[in-house]
This record gives structure tokens, C-alpha cells and sequence, in this order.
């Protein structure tokens, strides 16, 4: 790997101690279960440092509670600093990068697109656009995507989009934009083959070695993999049992009495050791507790009291952490213009790229006003026949537009949710700008789709043919898309899941088509409520 780094900056520590990490209830406000009991430890820079453990063992919480990126309805509790000094949530979101687990990705971009979108928001605004450029460039073609740079990620014939261990390759490319001090990957290696997966660690190995701060959760690595770390964490029942090199954890194992069997892969020694059956019938569970109780007397767990300490009483010497955060604020408020636009601009690709978002919805509206309009040829006379027609034109006008848009938008804030909530909790963009972009996005569309239902139903079924009644009734019918469309969105920003919104906005729908006008006069229902 070949990126170019600025390996000459101060070096940044990570130390953390009485970390403890809860699960509450959140019905009744209560502590639910203890996820990590009262742990310390130190991630050097310049080393890449794994977290290993069984299913449960608190990995990730550990993890997510450093990187102050805890979900909801867990509590951290404890001390985490950065170089001896108190860190905060703005610090990390400037300062460190996170690459989770699962992959999000806009699927219809394709690789250059997701990493330029990435770069405009987290870079800052006054870099040149030669600089970016060669920057992404060369960050494509140290994690081997080069060739692939204009390949959907996904959403496509399996040839023609990124495989799974590309996906990942990209997720970490995407991290190092911004040239973190600190890094954090929450299982890299899941879901790869083992060339896959050595490949990506490689490339993690070469950033921790440019004085760079690498945590990341591990599960199941291979021996050579495991090989390639420099320090380990294990972990069990939200315990430490280890922090140190893998060489020193065989024989702080050995000196307990559990030996590594020859041609064993040491991290799966290491892991089944520690691993707590659910019934704990063969006593597996206080092998762990003999363990976590012995490291912490051990030589190894009282050299990290010693960095811990000598990290607090070097701290006055380091340059302020607070100054970094004021510069972060200034840097996100000079450049929210910029990030509505790109945002806007993702979102048209979006649009332009999803046929079920654009080409089956215009095809859908030509078919139904063409069938709406057949049937009204000829019906349209000056008597009661065709007052009675006129009247069902122009309910169908407003029906078609007011109840499809609002159904047609009710997954949309639910199927973005989840990215949504990442890339906000990273600090890429606010609530509103996301919404803002994301209404104009679909303007096209809601200007489009309108007009031409309009147009075809207008002249099939024979209504005045005046350009300013044409004019006036596509003007309304807009009006009213646009609006019902905001609905739409209303219900599918209150409530997170399609069919819990549909169960609201159903009988919300119902009084709105009672009330339009072709069953019952609204004057009439306010004079019968009067009288």
C-alpha cells in the first residue's frame, strides 16, 4: 500500500480505563445487562491491535464505546482519552474513522462516484480539485479497485458489480480519505475468502505502520492473520483476559495451565479457552473468570497501568484536543452549501438510475391515463350526462395524484434509514439537509409524471381545449402531488416500518377522499355539524 500520509504529525494514543458499558431497558429505564464490566487498556499508533473473543464476549461494545458511536439504549460509563486528554464524540467524529461491519452503499453508484461523493463531504472545502482527484486515485489503486472504478457496486448482473471482498476493500478506502488518526473496524474480514481477507489486513497492517492508531474486532482469524497482528485484546463475559502481543498470550495461557496444542491455530485456542457455554454445565465459565482474575496481578496487566499513568502525566505536554474540536465546527459550518449539493446530486443519481423509481412509474401514469381517458371519449356534453362526466375527469385528475404518490413514497424514508442514521452519526450532514436534498431530488419526477397524466386524460377525454384550462388544471394537479407526496413522506418519517405507517395512512386516506367532493359537498357536512 502506497498512500501517501503525512506519517510526521504527533502520534495519538488511546488508553481508556473503568469502561464499563450497559444495556437499559428502555420501557422500564433500568440497567438490563452489564455488556463490559469495568475494563482499561491502551491501542498504541503504529501497531495494528485486534479484539478476540467468542459470541458475546463484548467485542463490539468495547469497540462502539471507544469510538463513541454506542447505539441507543446503551450506556458507557468510564474514561477514554486520546494522548492522556479527555475525548469527546466531536473529537472522534473528526478524528477517527469507522468502517462497520455491514456495508451501505448507494448501490446504482459506481466506485468513482461513491468515493468522490465521500471525499466532497468529509474533505475540506478548500482542497483543490486536482488534489482530490489524485488523492482518490491513489487510494483506488493501493486497495486494488482501480480497474473497477467505474463498475456499479451493486444492483446488477454479478460480472458487472463489485464482489463482497471488493465491498470491503472500498468500505476501507472510503475511511482513509480523511487520513484518521485513529481507526476503528468492526469485523473487516467477514464474509471473504482467506486471500480476500489477508489482503485487506495487509493493507490495515501498512496504515497502523505510518504511526497510524488500528483497532479492530475480529472473529475466527486465520493463523495467518492472526500472525499479522501486533497486540490482541481478549475478551470474555465484558472482561479482559489478555492485552498484549499473541507470543506473550500462549504463555500467559501456558503459565495457567492451558497449553496451545501443536498445529492448533492459536487464536481458536485462545477463543474456545475462554468461551462460556449458555448452560455452563462443564464449568467453562469460571475457566474465564480464573483467567480475567489472573491478568490482572499478571507482569502484562501491570504494564498497562504503568502506560495509563504515565499517559496522565504527560498529558499538559500535548497539544489541546479542544482546540481540534472548535476547528472541526468551523470546518462542518463553512461547507453545509457544499454538502446540500452533492447531496442533491446523489439523489438525482439515485432517481435516474432506479427504473422502478423512474421509467415503470412513467409507464405506469401514460397506462392508466390512457385507459382513464379511453373511456371518457365522447362522454363530455352540455347536460347532465356530461357534467357528470366532467366531474369524474376531474376526479380521477386529483384521485390518481393525491392517494398513488403517498403509497409510492412510504418506503422511502425506511429503505434510507440505515444509511441515514450512519452517515449522520458520522457527521457528514444534518437531519435537514438529507431531507432538503432529498425533496428536491424527486422534483423531476413530481413535475413530470403529473403533466403528462394530465395532458393524455386532458385531451382523451375531450375537456375544454383552451391552453389556459390546460395550463390551469396541470398546474393543480402538480399542486397536488407535490403535496400528497410531502404526506407521504410525513408518514414514512414517523414511523420506521412500511407496514406500521400503511396502518395509519390508510384511514387518514379516507377521510380525505369522503371529503373531496364527488360523494358529499364539504359545505354540506359543515352545515349539518352547525345545525
Amino acid at each position: 500500500m502506497d498512500v501517501k500520509l503525512d506519517a510526521s504529525r504527533h502520534i495519538t494514543m488511546l488508553s481508556w480505563q473503568n469502561l464499563s458499558v450497559y444495556a437499559m431497558d428502555q420501557n422500564r429505564r433500568t440497567v438490563s445487562k452489564q455488556l463490559i464490566n469495568n475494563v482499561r487498556g491502551v491501542v498504541r499508533p503504529g501497531e495494528l491491535t485486534a479484539i478476540l473473543g467468542g459470541s458475546g464476549a463484548g467485542k463490539s461494545s468495547l469497540m462502539t464505546a471507544l469510538a463513541f458511536r454506542a447505539e441507543s439504549g446503551i450506556v458507557v460509563h468510564g474514561d477514554v482519552r486520546v494522548n492522556g486528554i479527555s475525548a469527546s464524540s466531536s473529537y472522534m467524529r473528526r478524528h477517527s474513522g469507522f468502517m462497520h461491519q455491514e456495508d451501505m452503499f448507494i448501490e446504482t453508484m459506481t466506485v468513482l462516484e461513491h468515493i468522490w461523493f465521500m471525499a466532497r463531504m468529509k474533505l475540506d472545502g478548500r482542497m483543490h480539485t486536482a488534489d482530490i482527484r489524485l488523492k482518490i486515485d491513489c487510494l483506488l489503486r493501493n486497495v486494488g479497485l482501480i480497474e473497477r472504478r467505474d463498475t456499479r457496486i451493486g444492483g446488477g448482473d454479478d460480472g458487472k458489480v463489485l464482489s463482497g471482498g471488493e465491498k470491503k476493500r472500498l468500505a476501507f478506502a472510503t475511511e482513509l480519505l480523511t487520513d484518521p488518526d485513529i481507526l476503528f473496524l468492526d469485523e473487516p474480514t467477514t464474509g471473504q475468502d482467506a486471500h480476500s481477507a489477508g489482503v485487506l489486513v495487509s493493507h490495515m497492517t501498512t496504515f497502523a505502520l505510518r504511526n497510524r492508531t488500528v483497532l479492530c474486532t475480529i472473529h475466527q482469524p486465520s493463523s495467518t492473520i492472526f500472525g499479522s497482528f501486533h497486540r490482541i485484546i481478549l475478551l470474555a463475559g465484558g472482561r479482559v483476559a489478555f492485552a498484549g502481543t499473541s507470543t506473550q498470550a500462549i504463555q500467559f495461557f501456558s503459565s495457567q495451565g492451558y497449553e496451545c496444542p501443536c498445529n492448533y491455530n492459536p487464536a481458536d485456542f485462545l477463543v474456545a479457552t475462554l468461551a462460556i457455554a449458555p448452560s455452563d454445565a462443564d464449568g467453562s465459565g469460571r475457566v474465564a473468570q480464573k483467567i480475567c482474575d489472573a491478568f490482572l496481578t499478571s507482569e502484562v496487566g501491570n504494564e498497562i497501568d504503568v502506560i495509563l499513568q504515565q499517559e496522565l502525566d504527560t498529558a499538559h505536554l500535548q497539544s489541546p484536543i479542544e482546540k481540534n474540536i472548535r476547528e472541526s465546527r468551523a470546518f462542518v459550518e463553512s461547507r453545509s452549501w457544499l454538502r446540500l449539493y452533492w447531496l442533491i446530486h446523489r439523489g438525482f443519481l439515485q432517481v435516474l438510475r432506479d427504473p422502478s423509481v423512474q421509467l415503470i412509474r412513467i409507464l405506469q401514469k401514460v397506462t392508466i391515463a390512457t385507459t382513464a381517458g379511453l373511456c371518457f371519449v365522447g362522454a363530455i356534453d352540455f347536460d347532465q350526462l356530461g357534467i357528470q362526466a366532467v366531474d369524474g375527469v376531474i376526479y380521477l385528475l386529483v384521485c390518481e395524484n393525491a392517494f398513488f404518490p403517498m403509497y409510492a413514497t412510504l418506503a422511502l424514508i425506511p429503505q434510507e434509514l440505515p444509511l441515514l442514521l450512519r452517515e449522520y452519526k458520522a457527521g457528514m450532514y444534518s437531519v435537514h439537509l438529507y431531507y432538503l436534498a432529498r425533496m428536491i431530488s424527486l422534483v423531476p419526477g413530481l413535475l413530470m409524471e403529473p403533466m403528462l397524466f394530465t395532458v393524455i386524460m386532458y385531451w382523451l377525454a375531450g375537456l375544454r381545449p383552451a391552453m389556459d384550462a390546460l395550463g390551469l388544471t396541470i398546474l393543480v394537479v402538480i399542486f397536488t402531488m407535490n403535496v400528497s407526496t410531502a404526506c407521504g413522506c410525513f408518514f414514512s418519517s414517523v414511523y420506521q416500518s412500511v407496514p406500521l405507517a400503511m396502518a395509519y395512512l390508510v384511514p387518514f386516506d379516507y377521510v380525505l377522499m369522503i371529503t373531496m367532493g364527488p360523494f358529499i359537498k364539504l359545505g354540506i357536512m359543515l352545515e349539518l355539524q352547525v345545525g
